[in-house]
Order: C-alpha cells, then structure tokens, then sequence
C-alpha cells in the first residue's frame, strides 16, 4: 500500500502507514498513518482506545519477531525500511503485574535422603511439595522454610505429583505403579492406595476446576500403555483408556474437557472423559513422544487463584472464578497443545480443528525433554539435552530464540507467572532466569551440589524450588 502521507524529503513530518494485528492474525481496525514519533507509550493509547478497554492495559508490539522498543521513525531508520510498505505491527497483552526475578537462595532445606524428583508449588503458592527417590512425599511450610509433613505410604520412588486445582487434594504416583492421595491440610494419607496400573507411573492430571468442583477425577499414565481416570470419592479407576502400543509417557487433561496422552509409540491420543472413548489420533513424530504442554495449562493449574490472593467461600464461587478466567485467557481461539520428542523435533496442534500439526519446529540437536507454554499462552519454550533452551512463538509456532548457558542437559523449565521470565534447571546443578524480551541470561543460580532435575515457580511469583541428586530443597527469593 502506499504512503501517501509522506512529505518531502527534509521535511522532517512524514508518517508511517501501519497495520495493528492481534497475536492470531486479526487485523484491529484499518491501516492507520501515524506520526513518526510514536512509539509503544502512543501505540498502547491507540490499542487500548479501538478495542475500548475501560482499563488501560500495557501491551507489547512486535514488527516480525522484533520488540518495538523505539519509535516508529528511529525503527525505519534503524532497518533502512521502506516507508512505501504498511509495517504490520503485532500488539500482545503484558501481565498487569510485573514479577521479579529470583536472585538469591533464601532456604536450603535438607530432610530428603534420597533424590528429589519433583517439586510442585500449591495453585494459590501457598504450599510446597516434593517427591523423592527416598519413597516419601513431603510438604513444607513456606512461611518458616522447614518441612510440614512427612508422608509415608510408597514402597518405592515418587516419580510424580501433582496437585488439584482447588488445592485440596495432593496425589503422588510411584515407580510401584500405585497412587495415593494426600491431604494437605493434614499431610494424612486418604484411604487406601489406588492400584491398577501394572508398572510405573509417569504423570498425572487433574479435571480442571471450571468443568468440576470440589475436584474429582484425575487422569494416570503408565509405563504399562494405559492411563486412568480416577474418582476420588469413590476411590476406583472409573475409565480405563486403552490403545497405545507402548508405555504412556505424558498427560494432560484439557479445559475443553479432552485428554490428551504422548507415547513410547510415537503418537498423541485425544479422549473424550464420560465415556473414555478415543476421539482421534495425531501421528507425525518419528520418535517417543516426551512431553505434551496446553496453551492454558497456568489456568488450568491454578484454577480460580491469581496474583491478587483472593480466596473462596463456596465451591460454585471457585468453579465460576476458574471458568471466567480459563474463558479470558482463550479467548475465541482454541485450546493448542505441542508436544516434543526424541526425534529432536516439537509439533503444534489445535485438535479441536484438525488432526494435521499447524507447524513443525525444528532447530534442536538433541532429544526434546520438556516443552511449556507461558501463562498467557503467547510463548512457547522447549528444553533439550542439546544444553539449550529455546522459545517459540506459542501461537505460529515459528522460532524466535535459543537460550544458551547451560553446559549439560536441560531438564525441567518453569515460567513466572506474569510471562516475562523463564527458569531452567539443568544437570550442571545450576537454575538460570531468561529474560523473554532481551532474549538474554538474567540470573545465574548456582548452589546445587549436583543435577537439578526439578524447578517450579510459585503462581504468585514470589519464590522458586528446586530440587535434585543432592536431595535437598532450594527455595529462592527476589
């Protein structure tokens, strides 16, 4: 389109014409001339304005894969772009709230005596649990820094755990292949152990909390090529879902009401819950599938707790609290989920749609062990045993940047709860914090004595565990 807006050269006063698109391709409004001295400050004013915010929210704008941080004149100068063209400008919405990045290791807390394996803060971030090689199951008190509970009932290692989105209930699955269920309130065991699975269990999943409350059901996978669905009230397996050909490596239960596992045998299942009847298959990958992340997993985790703190009376209250806000964060788009391999490569997927990926990312060297959307679903980051971390466009799927410091594998990574800080915990026994905008190293955590296999990061953004092969727990502060 042509610039019919620029005066002559020298005159110092010509305008760009630009196009402001929405993260999923919509165009907000029509092309605009603006001024060449507006930057982001004047591009949130005209973004909240046409889309008749009522509170002014702070947005970020993206020309390619590049933040706008100049105005519109120094940018075209700086590309030598040429002002014949409309510059499409992408607008995302920032998080309110800005958390800061952790810096110091304010507890380390020894009581595991063997590994620890998995970390996982409550949904409010109130409470902390972790699973160990040692077959216990710990709570820990944040506000002290000392262990709560010791929770005894596994015969072997605690491979997993994961809490329920109304953060009653704390489940744990072992090498044994048996699940319990702990209260947190109590660190008591409730009732017997839930067997049926005939080897280890590799994840578990709740229901989310806007579909159901109080929470019920949970979803199981194994070693043994099956998952579970669970009823905590009854305390029977009610669904089991059955048809991969090799052990079931991942699982996630989705805010439309679908499970979706990853396989040994290369594919991701999609399950329908009241029946537990396969919806359909999605094949691509030419290796074991490693890990499965959904564009809404924060909210999903976290239920009707945010960064306010707020607290609810009734179980309908958290069940409507969750629903607006698994609504506000999806939008009209649907749910995605990626999934990362042994074959080096990720997929996205929207599997409402179709049973086709919407793209394949490639770039790492080596197996791909954990793939995680960011909170508000914009970002996409993948950990490999290639050393690196990169980050993904969580909607395109196209790469925008590799993140390189660490000198062994990575294992685990965590987002702040406000999208703009990611974690990584790697087997060089250090935590390092990416910055998202500068694409830069933001904090280095050294202090492990060995591989760290397992970060969280809380959803209030204050703190961050570890946990690993030196069997203790880091809690770290800003």
């Amino acid at each position: 389109m042509e610039s019919r807006g620029q005066q002559e050269p020298g005159s110092g006063g010509s305008s760009v014409m630009c196009q402001l698109v929405s993260p999923e391709g919509d165009h907000l409004g029509t092309a605009l001339y603006l001024p060449q001295n507006v930057g982001p400050p004047q591009l949130q004013e005209i973004v909240n304005h046409l889309l008749h915010n009522e509170d002014k929210l702070p947005y970020a704008f993206y020309i390619g894969d590049e933040e706008l941080s100049v105005q519109l004149g120094a940018y075209m100068q700086q590309k030598n772009a040429n002002v014949e063209v409309t510059l499409r400008i992408v607008y995302q919405s920032q998080a309110v709230f800005r958390i800061r990045p952790v810096n110091r290791c304010s507890a380390t807390i020894a009581g595991h005596t063997e590994a620890v394996l998995a970390v996982s803060f409550s949904p409010d971030g109130r409470c902390l649990a972790s699973g160990s090689g040692d077959t216990t199951v710990r709570f820990w008190d944040l506000s002290t820094q000392t262990p709560l509970f010791t929770c005894k009932g596994h015969k072997n290692w605690v491979l997993c755990i994961a809490w329920s989105p109304d953060r009653s209930h704390l489940v744990s699955g072992s090498k044994s292949g048996e699940l319990i269920l702990w209260d947190p309130k109590t660190g008591k065991q409730l009732g017997t152990p839930l067997m049926g699975h005939r080897k280890w269990i590799t994840a578990v999943s709740w229901e989310p909390v806007h579909l159901q409350a109080p929470c019920r059901r949970f979803v199981s996978a194994s070693k043994d090529g099956d998952a579970r669905i669970w009823d905590i009230t009854t305390r029977k397996c009610i669904i089991a879902l059955t048809g991969h050909t090799n052990s079931v490596t991942c699982v996630k239960w989705g805010g439309d009401g679908l499970i979706y596992t990853g396989s040994e045998d290369c594919s991701i299942k999609v399950w329908e819950t009241s029946q537990g009847k396969l919806v359909k298959t999605l094949q691509g990958h030419g290796h074991w599938v490693n890990s499965l992340a959904l564009s809404t997993e924060y909210v999903l985790r976290t239920g009707a707790y945010d960064h306010t703190g707020k607290t609810y009376s009734t179980a309908d209250e958290m069940k409507e609290a969750a629903l607006a806000r698994y609504k506000k964060m999806r939008g009209n788009a649907p749910e995605r989920l990626v999934s990362g391999s042994d074959d080096f490569t990720m997929f996205l997927w929207e599997p409402t749609i179709s049973k086709q990926p919407k793209a394949r990312m490639t770039g790492h060297q080596k197996l791909v062990n954990h793939v995680y959307f960011s909170p508000d679903g914009q970002w996409l980051a993948s950990a490999s045993f290639d050393k690196s971390v990169k980050l993904w466009n969580g909607i395109t799927g196209k790469f925008v940047a590799a993140f390189r410091g660490h000198v062994a594998d990575v294992y685990q990574i965590s987002w702040s709860a406000d999208s703009r800080l990611l974690l990584s915990g790697s087997k060089d026994s250090t935590l390092k914090v990416w910055d998202i905008r500068t694409h830069k190293l933001k904090q280095d955590l050294p202090g492990h004595a060995d591989e760290v296999y397992a970060v969280d990061w809380s959803p209030d953004g204050e703190k961050v565990a570890s946990g690993g092969k030196d069997r203790v727990l880091k809690l770290w502060m800003n």
